[in-house]
């Protein structure tokens, strides 16, 4: 597809939108207020907005492959901060997928260059939890390991002082544990939500 295609895209997408509300974009551009942040994968077949049926300016969206949550990742920590001290978000979704080629790597022992450090840390949850694959074949093992990977993350972003600040001032903040299937488009809640200090470890709670 050429490049001119995408901006006439762009041009009828733009159009569309106007012809529906000629002030869809002047009040876009004036605040973006938006109740959700969305933690998910790079994967070009997860749009995020679009899965979720939300607009723009509805949806505050960081993507990285395997939909990762590392503590060292000065990226994700400027947009969890932006997120919930600026635009006090009450939602954060992190958001895997079935399929993905993230874990995928990380099962496999092929080296694929820099991206496998990056996805060291998902290679130490799967040999955490080898009970968790027993009697599986590869693609059971790689959907599991995509949930396991999401439940993980979730707690990860609990572990953070920016979420735990937020608590401890009181901000309505609950974070949630989703996956997606490629194959249905359909998004299954895995049950990991956690709106509270009291529902994390204590050695990760800090005394703020």
């Amino acid at each position: 597809m050429q490049l001119n295609k995408l901006l006439e895209n762009n041009r009828f997408w733009s159009e569309s939108l106007n012809a529906r509300d000629p002030q869809f974009f002047k009040r876009l551009a004036m605040q973006q207020r938006p109740e959700f942040l969305w933690i998910g994968c790079s994967d070009s077949r997860v749009p995020a907005n679009e899965v979720v049926g939300l607009m723009p300016g509805e949806l505050f969206v960081h993507r990285n492959v395997g939909n990762m949550v590392v503590a060292t990742d000065m990226n994700l920590l400027s947009v969890l901060q932006y997120a919930v001290d600026v635009l006090q978000v009450k939602h954060i979704i992190v958001c895997g997928h079935y399929g993905c080629g993230g874990v995928r790597a990380a099962i496999s022992h092929q080296a694929l260059g820099l991206i496998d450090n990056w996805l060291r840390a998902i290679k130490a949850l799967y040999h955490q939890s080898l009970h968790e694959f027993e009697g599986m074949d590869d693609e059971q093992r790689v959907n599991r390991l995509c949930e396991l990977n999401v439940q993980r993350q979730v707690r990860n972003v609990c572990h953070t002082t920016i979420v735990q600040n937020a608590w401890m001032r009181g901000q309505d903040l609950t974070v949630y544990g989703w996956i997606y299937g490629l194959e249905n488009g359909l998004i299954k809640d895995l049950d990991s939500t956690i709106s509270a200090p009291d529902q994390l470890d204590e050695a990760f709670l800090y005394e703020l």
